[in-house]
């Protein structure tokens, strides 16, 4: 495959000016691709309030996939009332959905019509009802804020949450391994909007943000843990399955656990490709460009970035630490197709817990007993926790 340094000086060395502009067109579209790859996202509004009923509790929502998915999630509607939970659907047609609001909204409340619709749930770690502290992780791009839910267990998770989302991604796991006596930390990372921010401020897919995880890991270790399970959603999958292969302290991770995780970013770009109906070069000449130390600049980023190295499929041999994957086969924005290949390719380390509906990191809110078990039945299955007698295991 050509690079696009390649293609763009052979359209500038050909004559005639129709073929430069056409030249220049594609480069420009083809960075413009790269550029939003690496660039984090603002707050998309992708649902439809369409009214409330504050007498009963009950919002009316516009139709989507997601919107008419059992279980409870979160609705972001920016300014006031601000986040709301939403429960069960009681009611749907055609292109409405009327689910019950698990969070009062008071008769005369002004409510906008565009909100955001999330699988948060719990957006502050105060809405757990657990001991928790506000610390600082020290990283090379500077200071991270961190949550630390303590526990008796030398044993620790360090979480990291996914792309364009915040540390509040993560909180739903916190009540399941608590339970199971284990420390929960809550990492931030650079360029997240909580974390530090580099000179780009660019996202680099896991390629060097795993080095906040690491330095997260490091806090665990100085503060009393001696084995560490990482955990990652989305996103935070490449990070976590990258400070797996790369950390310090690589002799402490006894465990993985990954929601919906990118196990490979060439798989998951061609799909989101695919769902934006972009045409097939595109995606491949923008993560061709953002290869190189020229592309990247381009593109904002502020290195090249490696697919190669973020491919954990092709790397499934490096892999050393039992991991449990929860995956939708029905994402919809991160295929699990490379999820299940590396199920495949590692059956000795790898569990895979397979879901339908769930949709993309709303595994817990579909079905949080499920979701619950899989993960305190893996942590048995491993010997991380002790498992009473006739116990299930997964796998």
């Amino acid at each position: 495959m050509k690079s696009l340094r390649h293609a763009a000086t052979l359209g500038l060395l050909v004559a005639g000016g129709a073929v430069v502009v056409a030249g220049a067109a594609v480069a420009g579209l083809v960075m413009s691709v790269a550029r939003r790859v690496v660039t984090p996202s603002e707050r998309v509004t992708d649902t439809e309030v369409l009214s409330i009923d504050t007498s009963a509790q009950v919002v009316a929502l516009g139709r989507t996939p997601d919107t008419q998915l059992p279980g409870r999630y979160g609705l972001d509607l920016g300014a006031a009332p601000g986040y709301l939970k939403i429960g069960a659907v009681l009611s749907e047609d055609e292109t409405s959905v009327r689910r019950k609001l698990l969070t009062q909204v008071v008769a005369g409340a002004h409510v906008d019509r565009h909100a955001s619709f999330s699988g948060y749930y719990y957006t502050a770690p105060g809405e757990l009802h657990l001991p928790y502290e506000d610390v600082l992780v020290g990283t090379a791009a500077g200071p991270a804020p961190a949550w630390l839910f303590p526990a008796a267990s030398t044993t620790w998770v360090v979480q990291v949450h996914g792309r364009g989302a915040t540390r509040g991604e993560c909180l739903r796991a916190v009540p399941v391994l608590h339970a199971a006596g284990l420390p929960v930390l809550i990492a931030s990372y650079r360029n997240d909007g909580e974390g530090p921010r580099t000179r780009a401020g660019a996202y680099a897919l896991g390629a060097t943000e795993w080095q906040d995880m690491d330095a997260a890991v490091g806090y665990a270790v100085r503060h009393g843990a001696e084995r560490i399970i990482l955990m990652g959603w989305s996103m935070g999958g490449a990070i976590a399955l990258q400070t797996a292969l790369s950390s310090r302290y690589r002799d402490v991770i006894v465990g993985i656990i990954l929601d919906s995780p990118v196990v490979d970013w060439r798989t998951v770009l061609r799909f989101q490709a695919e769902e934006m109906k972009l045409p097939d070069p595109l995606p491949r000449l923008a993560m061709d460009a953002l290869t190189t130390d020229w592309g990247a600049r381009m593109s904002g980023a502020d290195q090249a970035i490696s697919f190669d190295d973020l491919d954990l499929v092709a790397r499934a041999d490096e892999l050393t630490i039992p991991t449990l994957i929860l995956h939708s086969d029905d994402d919809g924005f991160v295929p699990s197709d490379a999820s299940h290949a590396l199920a495949q390719a590692r059956p000795d380390l790898v569990t895979m817990s397979t879901y339908t509906v769930a949709r993309h990191t709303k595994l817990w809110n579909y079905d949080q007993h499920r979701w619950n078990d899989d993960i305190t039945i893996w942590l048995r299955t491993q010997g991380i926790v002790p498992a009473p007698e006739g116990a299930d295991t997964i796998g």
